[in-house]
């Protein structure tokens, strides 16, 4: 490769690499949603994974089936964590689609 060339293509890396920090940014901003049970449990995260908010209606609290409590939990903090990992693949398959670079998203 000539000099310029690299130089240029330098540039375009860094740019892209400013562009996905940016697109980061706004992912880890983000908010996601899952409920379960027709809306008994929700679970709130942001996009770092980080739940933010859990809300159970009182309806579901049953001291004598804290079982089907315990799985509603589980099924909604399962489907907020899939949601980000859609979310992040989508958009940060973006910047790696084409490039064969393992570890990147």
């Amino acid at each position: 490769m000539k000099g310029g060339n690299m130089g240029g293509m330098m540039k375009q890396m860094q740019q892209m690499q400013k562009k996905m920090m940016k697109a980061q940014d706004e992912l880890h901003e983000m908010s996601f949603e899952a409920s379960a049970g027709g809306g008994m449990v929700t679970v709130i995260a942001n996009g770092k994974k980080e739940i933010t908010d859990v809300q159970i209606k009182e309806d579901v609290v049953d001291p004598d089936d804290i079982d089907m409590l315990q799985d509603l939990i589980l099924a909604a903090t399962n489907d907020v964590l899939k949601q980000i990992d859609d979310k992040t693949n989508d958009t940060m398959g973006k910047f790696t689609k084409g490039l064969n670079m393992p570890g990147m998203f």
